[in-house]
């Protein structure tokens, strides 16, 4: 449903519909309670280390980003269940692509930690 809200309004609109949509994946995906906690660990590690801005930069952006991608796999896998509950090879291989993107992101932000820190 499109809101009519223009200018502020629809900004305070979005970023309502924002903490909604994070809030409702907190309570119902553990994957996403899980992430979140560990961003709460490594963002002040990030901000504690002595590394330049640059490197700091890539810490908390590579942080973000398995939050963000985790939070667009919860998406698709929302979609796909609202169409159906029985099994569909489509519905299958969406959720799986997902989930490797998740899977290909935890990887790269652990390398980018290791370089960086090690």
């Amino acid at each position: 449903m499109k809101s009519e809200a223009k200018g502020v309004k629809r900004i305070m609109l979005a970023g309502v519909n924002s903490w909604q949509g994070l809030a409702s994946s907190w309570r119902s995906e553990a994957a996403i309670r899980q992430e979140i906690i560990l961003l709460l660990v490594l963002l002040p590690v990030a901000l504690w280390v002595d590394v330049s801005a640059a490197e700091r930069a890539l810490l908390l952006l590579s942080a973000l980003l398995i939050l963000i991608v985790e939070l667009l796999n919860t998406g698709i896998e929302v979609v796909v269940d609202r169409i159906g509950s029985e099994y569909h090879e489509l519905s299958g291989k969406a959720k799986d692509i997902g989930s490797a993107a998740v899977l290909i992101t935890l990887v790269a932000s652990a390398a980018v930690w290791l370089c960086i820190l090690l």
